[in-house]
């Protein structure tokens, strides 16, 4: 019995034994996930506009081998405007069960609802249960920042506003309203722009120079600079000699009377020096500025009296003359200020200014053979703009390009519009094409109205001068003192320039400053007119700029407010402009 029950213990033990090590076995483990293949998800949360939309990709468990995932982007409520499009791959390593991708989305500062686009993932690998692309959404929240998609600086005739910039915020769109509508088409495009600006003349220099170094630095910043508080001139007008606005009258080769000097060796710039030292100046500041220089009256010993006033060039003396214009562009050039170009005569058909040179259309031709083929003798690209006067007379420089001989010597003609209509720069470009037409100066007078002058000058010198072909717009004259000075004996005694000098510490803004500058500030050189359309009393003129932006000039020459929209690429925004007031819109 004892034997028994022993037997009966170790078959007990034995058995026992064997169960506790098939249950243990570490080979045979039912629910082992090791070889499983994970599932792939993607998830993520809201941002707000202008933050990256992070996407989670999660593996429910890690694999051995890598997992390979193709994304792109596609639209949803937002558009392709709102978020960077991608196509990318991003892969997880084995073992690893996450991995994030960031997708930019950008801030338009406008008012919008929630948006959405999607993120789609496709497993290229084998080694997941995923069967079919993965979408996930990412959501664009507004940021409640709205910034106008137009900046507008505005100037009214009763100065309550001067080229200010508002405080407004302009949004295109598409809702329909009955209110007139200027459209800028920039497929149609017209000439390209040289720039603005005005004539610094000796006058000009002397009454800037007396401001102290400080006060005198600030102004040309002001003026020519390209900081915000600058109006940025791009293009001047300078006299070879003396203007009527110069304290006197001189030219480059003064000689008594009975003498003559036809190889212009006396030849010297002195005179002028206050001038180039100023011109160096403000190339400092803006190196690409264009300079056209034009005589106000040969030297006395070569005209037909020896006067300062009137009378006409000896026809003897052409060939000489020429070569003063030769010594001029190279005596500039070697002082490092480049002449883009040169008119013959200033107003040539006005013999009472003091200085003054008569030249007819008859005398200008013939000597416009004789001086291009003097700077192409020389190897100057110097142009050779024609006229430089009235818009009353277009037969004059129409008459110059009808000859065969001076017609390749021409770049163009300069008008004022002290008579005739400014639409006669048209007329010189629908016969010319092919020439290019300028507009080189016009005045505002010590006894005019600002509110009037705003409105007549901006109409006509700047949107007329644009819409009629012109690649520049001048005023006349940079700066004087408060007396309206300097000038010569019988020069211009009200010419009011764009700056008043008051002291050696003060200076005024006059009303050509705005004039110029609702253009110079916003239009550089480079722009190129595009189409706009004229409604009511809405003169305008529209650019695009180098960079890209659109400029719309808008005048009001009624006297009262207007609303209008200004549409582009089928959205518009809806603005209003008071009477007389003159605007300048940016986008």
């Amino acid at each position: 019995m004892i034997i028994l029950n022993k037997i009966m213990k170790f078959f007990l033990l034995i058995t026992v034994s064997a169960m506790f090590s098939k249950c243990c076995s570490p080979n045979d483990t039912p629910n082992n996930t090791a070889n499983a293949k994970p599932l792939v998800s993607i998830t993520s949360n809201p941002v707000i506009e202008g933050n990256d939309v992070v996407f989670t990709i999660t593996l429910s468990n890690a694999s051995e081998t890598v997992t390979t995932i193709n994304f792109t982007t596609s639209a949803g409520t937002a558009s392709t405007d709102d978020y960077t499009t991608t196509n990318t791959i991003q892969t997880i390593p084995a073992g690893q069960t996450t991995a994030t991708i960031a997708i930019p989305t950008i801030n338009d500062f406008i008012v919008e609802q929630t948006e959405t686009f999607n993120l789609t993932g496709t497993v290229t690998s084998n080694n997941t249960l995923n069967t079919t692309p993965i979408i996930a959404v990412g959501t664009i929240l507004d940021n409640g920042t709205v910034v106008s998609q137009m900046d507008i600086w505005l100037t009214k005739g009763d100065q309550s506003m001067i080229l200010q910039k508002q405080i407004t915020n302009q949004l295109f769109g598409t809702t329909a309203n009955n209110y007139q509508t200027i459209e800028v088409d920039e497929s149609q495009t017209y000439q390209t722009i040289d720039g603005f600006g005005y004539t610094l003349t000796g006058g000009s220099v002397d009454v800037i120079n007396s401001l102290n170094p400080t006060k005198k630095q600030e102004l040309l910043q002001e003026l020519f600079g390209n900081s915000t508080n600058s109006i940025s001139i791009s293009y001047l007008r300078i006299s070879i000699g003396s203007s009527d606005l110069n304290s006197s009258v001189f030219s480059y080769n003064d000689l008594p009377q009975g003498q003559a000097d036809t190889g212009q060796v006396n030849f010297s710039l002195a005179p002028d020096a206050a001038l180039i030292l100023m011109l160096k100046e403000i190339l400092l500041i803006n190196p690409n500025i264009k300079i056209i220089a034009v005589p106000w009256s040969a030297p006395k010993w070569m005209k037909e009296s020896y006067t300062s006033i009137g009378s006409s060039l000896f026809t003897a003396y052409y060939n000489s003359y020429a070569t003063y214009f030769v010594k001029y562009i190279q005596g500039m050039q070697a002082e490092g200020i480049t002449i883009d170009a040169i008119c013959p005569q200033n107003e040539p058909l006005n013999p009472y200014n003091n200085p003054s040179m008569t030249m007819s259309d008859i005398q200008e031709t013939s000597f416009v053979k004789k001086l291009g083929l003097a700077f192409q003798t020389s190897n100057l690209n110097t142009k050779i703009v024609t006229y430089d006067h009235n818009c009353d007379t277009p037969s004059y420089p129409i008459n110059i390009l009808n000859d065969a001989v001076a017609y390749p010597y021409v770049y163009g003609s300069a008008f004022h519009l002290y008579g005739g209509d400014i639409s006669a720069l048209s007329t010189v470009h629908n016969a010319f094409p092919n020439k290019k037409v300028f507009f080189t100066e016009q005045w505002t007078s010590s006894t005019g109205d600002f509110a009037g002058d705003l409105k007549w000058h901006v109409k006509n010198v700047v949107i007329g001068s644009m819409r009629n072909w012109s690649v520049n717009a001048l005023e006349w004259n940079l700066a004087n003192d408060s007396s309206f000075g300097p000038h010569t004996s019988g020069g211009c005694t009200q010419c009011k320039g764009a700056i008043t000098i008051n002291n050696s510490s003060s200076y005024t803004r006059n009303v050509a400053y705005y004039n110029i500058a609702h253009a110079s500030k916003f239009v550089p050189t480079g722009s190129i007119r595009i189409a706009s359309n004229l409604i009511g009393n809405l003169s305008n003129v529209a650019f695009k700029t180098p960079l890209g932006k659109k400029v719309l000039i808008v005048e009001n020459d009624g006297n009262t407010t207007e609303t209008f929209n200004i549409k582009i690429n089928g959205q518009w925004v809806t603005t209003s402009i008071d009477g007389g007031t003159v605007g300048t819109y940016i986008w």
